[in-house]
């Protein structure tokens, strides 16, 4: 869905601008979660650059982008603590990087009760996805 037509769904009165409440039966509509008047003013308030009480077009895509790279940085963070037994490889660049290896793979595997799998097939899993 593009960004401005989400923010047309949340601007119920169609005036430019969404308020709390606004705001608050939008996340229930859309994203299912039903956040209280106190929760929804308060996350209005922190993306309410210019003090108006109100969320325009651009402070309502600005929250939703930090909704968005919030989210992705909680699946990572899922996914490090899935695989806690993942190996850290340092990269031409002297960075630091996490990657799974076959063997965390199959040990993270055998820890959620899928049947048993080899080090070679983990191996064929992990090059099918690694881009």
């Amino acid at each position: 869905m593009e960004a401005s037509s989400v923010f047309a769904s949340f601007d119920k009165d169609a005036d430019g601008k969404v308020s709390a409440s606004e705001l608050r039966c939008g996340m229930a509509a859309t994203l299912g979660e039903d956040v209280s008047e106190e929760e929804a003013a308060a996350i209005l308030a922190a993306a309410d650059a210019d003090g108006d009480g109100l969320l325009s077009q651009e402070e309502f895509s600005r929250l939703a982008a930090g909704a968005q790279e919030q989210d992705d940085a909680a699946k990572q963070r899922c996914l490090m603590e899935a695989f806690g037994i993942c190996a850290l490889s340092s990269s031409t660049e002297h960075t630091a990087t996490t990657m799974i290896t076959p063997a965390s793979l199959r040990r993270t595997l055998s820890r959620l009760g899928s049947h048993q799998l080899g080090v070679e097939e983990c191996r064929a899993m992990i090059s099918r996805f690694d881009l």
